[in-house]
């Protein structure tokens, strides 16, 4: 299911989200699959029944006790038999009131579950849309603001489900009790007064509120702020430290809390004003009916009693009353926080399967791009007319200048994107046909950047295939060459990597990567620039773990540093989005084009900084023979190698 969340103006989106939330929520409290939680609403609605009728007795149990007091006072007080009765009736009031409120938190304790399992189905509801969205929403959010959204969306759903379940319901239900007390207890002044006092009091209150809906989005705005800038300067810790610029970062961060304290400030304000008015509008009512019952005293139409029932029903009248006006605030608020919540579920996916959508059947591995054209924006074309193939269980290099579409292709493979024209076939089945799980359970992927999850080393390769037996990890780690390395490290598999794998290095992260890649033993490979990022010795020993995983599987390496590519059966040189020369390493640089133009200036690249690690490394020797005693060399070594 799809939601969708329509948005024409800033109060039409208050009203359609207030309807189109109780509409969602109802399907979670009243589960059609959990007959229990059906029951446990059954009965909780029983406590709710009896909690209020019981509420409703609380002050006539005080009017008679007070009207048996009087009326034994004006004969002799000192009479037991007299002052039996009101004791009575005192105690009838304490075991009204116990009863009252037993019944109510037996209430919210049966309710408690079925609450609880709406927030969570539905929490679990929202967090699978999100994976279900694609790689163009991932890319385009940014990753504090929308943890904070989906933190407070997840809070507003429980406040929604408490407030108008626990809330709602029962104060509309003693409302209505109330009213019909005053008018078969006293007469229909009585009602009308009270009515009017709660029309006026949620009149103030719905304006009221809609006026600090303002106020509390733009802090919730200046929070998102205040937390991105936050999160995106940790996250860049390391850059920061390089530029000297925690001032710079403190100043911009402090800038973003200003402007949360200023809307913050306002928030409370308007809150007081809330408060004080709708104190003021409900003393008036009470008032107005206990002077209406003064007057009916002096006539003789009412007692004592009557007096004090009147005060105690109107006070005991201002809790639920309280709670309308905390649940209109407490729900617009939620409101405000799961708007963009509702944007969120309202995102369609970019990419679907279709109705009839297959699973995909790899028998060989034949992979074919068929005069693919793509582009993420109409006014750029990235990739133009792209047609080649893949043979079984060969390996196929993509390679060319930055931008020229090279990581384009294995984002298409993996159905990130749908090209615009052309087709993607593997075995000769459109993968646009067949179900995106099938899909991505037959590719493999060996990314450039390796982001790891916070958890330990063997989480992080055991996630290749969840099912692996430990056996299976470890082979899957001896093959990617890191299973030395968990050897010596302090608790092995179980040893954390740290957020996003900061605690290992550049190889030992691509090693990690590469073990779970060949712990899924997929029948096609995607190596995504895997050795970029590393320096030239790690390069050779994970390229030689490369070339051993992608034997017998097909095979495409998308390349930056031509030497890792001279082996591959085939490569295609990408130029702005078009096959410009294909061919072998040998072929390819006979022909003196793009391809040998770019290996020479790799060549002179590399030959440049290989003459100066040689000149550093003959300088620190001579340094070191000048200033070092040669007979303390020997202890120095011994040191290092301990």
């Amino acid at each position: 299911m799809t939601p969708t969340h329509p948005v024409t103006s800033p109060a039409a989106a208050e009203g359609a989200s207030l309807l189109s939330t109780a509409r969602r929520l109802s399907p979670y409290i009243w589960p059609r699959d959990r007959a229990d939680l059906k029951f446990r609403i059954f009965i909780a609605f029983v406590a709710l029944v009896l909690a209020k009728l019981v509420t409703i007795a609380v002050p006539y149990s005080f009017k008679w006790a007070t009207d048996a007091l009087t009326q034994g006072a004006a004969a002799d007080a000192s009479l037991p038999g007299l002052v039996a009765g009101p004791i009575a009736l005192t105690a009838l009031y304490g075991v009204l009131r116990i009863a009252m409120a037993g019944l109510t938190q037996a209430r919210d304790g049966l309710f408690a579950a079925v609450a609880m399992n709406a927030v969570r189905r539905l929490a679990n509801d929202v967090f699978v849309h999100m994976h279900q969205l694609s790689l163009r929403f991932h890319l385009e959010r940014k990753t504090g603001a929308l943890t904070r959204v989906l933190e407070r969306g997840r809070n507003a759903i429980e406040t929604m489900v408490r407030m108008v379940t626990l809330t709602g319901v029962p104060t509309i239900i003693e409302f209505a009790l109330i009213l019909v007390v005053f008018l078969v207890q006293f007469d229909w002044r009585y009602a009308v007064v009270t009515t009017l006092m709660i029309a006026a009091y949620m009149a103030f209150t719905t304006i009221a509120t809609n006026w600090r809906i303002a106020i509390r989005r733009a802090m919730n705005d200046s929070d998102n702020d205040a937390n991105t800038k936050a999160i995106d300067s940790l996250l860049n810790y390391e850059t920061v430290k390089y530029f000297n610029a925690e001032r710079r970062e403190a100043e911009r961060y402090d800038r973003s809390m200003a402007r949360y304290e200023r809307n913050s400030v306002k928030s409370y304000t308007s809150l007081a004003v809330l408060n004080a008015g709708q104190a003021a509008i409900f003393t008036a009512g009470l008032t107005a009916v206990m002077i209406m019952c003064v007057q009916g005293i002096r006539t003789g139409t009412h007692t004592l009693g009557d007096f004090v029932m009147v005060n105690a029903m109107m006070i005991q009248l201002y809790q639920p009353l309280n709670f309308m006006g905390m649940f209109y605030r407490e729900v617009k608020q939620a409101i405000v926080d799961i708007e963009k919540m509702f944007d969120i579920l309202g995102q369609s996916p970019e990419i679907v399967d279709r109705p009839d959508a297959r699973p995909l059947i790899v028998r060989e591995g034949v992979v074919r791009f068929e005069n693919v054209f793509f582009h993420y924006d109409p006014a750029r074309e990235i990739l133009r007319g792209v047609d080649f193939e893949a043979p079984a269980g060969k390996t196929l290099a993509i390679v060319g200048p930055s931008g020229a579409g090279k990581s384009t292709i294995s984002r298409l493979m993996f159905r990130f994107y749908e090209p615009q024209r052309g087709r993607i076939t593997i075995d000769g089945q459109d993968i646009s046909s067949v179900s995106q799980e099938s899909l991505r359970k037959a590719i493999g992927m060996v990314p450039q950047d390796t982001v790891l999850f916070n958890d330990s080393i063997g989480y992080n390769i055991r996630y290749g295939r969840w099912d692996a037996a430990p056996d299976e990890i470890a082979e899957a780690a001896r093959l990617a060459q890191i299973d030395r390395f968990i050897e010596i490290v302090p608790g092995g598999y179980d040893a954390q990597v740290g957020e996003r794998g900061l605690k290992l290095s550049g190889g030992e992260k691509q090693r990690v990567a590469l073990a779970r890649t060949i712990l899924k033993g997929p029948p096609i490979l995607i190596l995504d620039e895997a050795t970029s990022a590393l320096d030239s010795f790690t390069e050779r020993e994970i390229q030689d773990a490369l070339d051993r995983v992608s034997r017998g599987r097909t095979t495409l390496v998308i390349a930056h540093r031509l030497s890792t590519v001279v082996n591959a059966d085939e490569i295609i040189v990408l130029d702005k989005g078009a096959i410009v020369e294909r061919g072998r390493h040998e072929a390819l640089l006979a022909r003196g084009g793009v391809y040998a133009g770019m290996w020479n200036r790799q060549r002179e690249v590399d030959d440049a900084q290989e003459k100066l690690r040689r000149a550093a490394a003959e300088e620190g020797e001579s340094v070191r023979v000048a200033v070092e005693p040669v007979g303390e060399w020997p202890a120095r070594d011994t040191a290092a190698r301990e």
